[in-house]
């Protein structure tokens, strides 16, 4: 099962150094989910080749603008280009207001559903579950509300040990019993069991995305041993009291955290405009957590 995720802008409040306001793609199992839409994200997804009329799904973590601001345009260019499937939007509940503005007073009649999930940050809470995925929201502390977003996959049923069953002749029709545990009896009468003619399913993998928070530890266990976290680190920890007074993360920390809650993966992003060169940053949390990696624009990691 295809499970990876797409940077698309790595900034912090403004676009700068070729880099834009944070927005990524999860692609699972080819169905894409957008996590964030800063300014500019259309013209990242063209730049990359993605395709919109894909996206079912947006995860909106908070309300200041290089989160957000690229969404109504984005919807613009979904009506624009006829879309009349649905669109689920799971954000703080203040984006259907600002949407619904926009679009009358440019007398726009969006001609597809748009299907609302409010996020809340009292407490953490499942948001969305399909056949193969579950999406909880982390609670985060940040000056506006604020959630990040942990993608987890299903435990799949066990797969069929192809060699063995073609060799006792199993029909393939009986498969899907074998998967759910149910044994298989052959035409002399012999029984044999279904873990014996399946192999373990793949382990779940888990995706962690933290958006603006300070590092205060209040969320982390919700990361524990997940396969990839993505953390905000707009600063170096020179600046770690400039950090703390905006609510924000420094990537030493954020590396303290992947160390701690011992995660396989750990990606950081939201740079602050003060930093040309991202390496110094880069080095200062592979000190900590040596699987550490720059969230760059256009680059894809594997879960």
């Amino acid at each position: 099962m295809k499970f990876e995720v797409t940077i698309l802008g790595s900034s912090s409040a403004t676009p700068i150094f070729h880099r834009n306001p944070t927005s990524q793609i999860l692609n699972i199992n080819e169905k894409l989910l957008m996590i964030d839409c800063g300014e500019g994200t259309q013209q990242q997804m063209l730049r990359y080749g993605i395709k919109y009329h894909k996206i079912d799904h947006i995860f909106i973590s908070h309300l200041h603008g290089d989160h957000f601001f690229g969404l109504i345009g984005l919807i613009s260019s979904m009506h624009l280009n006829g879309r009349t499937k649905p669109l689920f939007l799971y954000t703080p509940k203040e984006i259907q207001e600002i949407l619904e503005l926009q679009f009358k007073h440019s007398g726009t009649i969006i001609k597809f559903p748009i299907e609302y999930k409010f996020t809340h940050t009292n407490k953490s809470e499942v948001i969305l579950e399909t056949n193969d995925l579950i999406v909880e929201t982390i609670i985060l502390n940040h000056r506006l509300p604020c959630t990040g977003f942990l993608f987890k996959e299903k435990q799949r049923l066990r797969k069929i040990n192809k060699e063995l069953a073609e060799e006792l002749n199993v029909p393939q029709q009986f498969y899907a019993l074998l998967k759910k545990g149910i044994d298989f009896k052959d035409s002399n009468g012999v029984n044999h069991k279904a873990e014996d003619l399946t192999l373990d399913a793949d382990v779940p993998k888990a995706y962690a995305y933290c958006s603006d928070t300070v590092a205060d530890g209040s969320y982390i266990e919700q990361l524990l041993e997940v396969d990839t976290l993505y953390h905000e680190s707009t600063f170096m920890h020179d600046m770690v009291d400039r950090a703390k007074e905006t609510f924000h993360t420094t990537s030493y920390e954020a590396a303290q955290i992947a160390k701690e809650m011992k995660v396989k993966k750990l990606l950081i992003g939201h740079f602050s405009a003060r930093y040309r060169d991202l390496s110094p940053m880069l080095l200062e949390a592979r000190d900590i957590f040596s699987e550490t990696y720059l969230a760059n624009e256009g680059e894809t990691f594997m879960i």
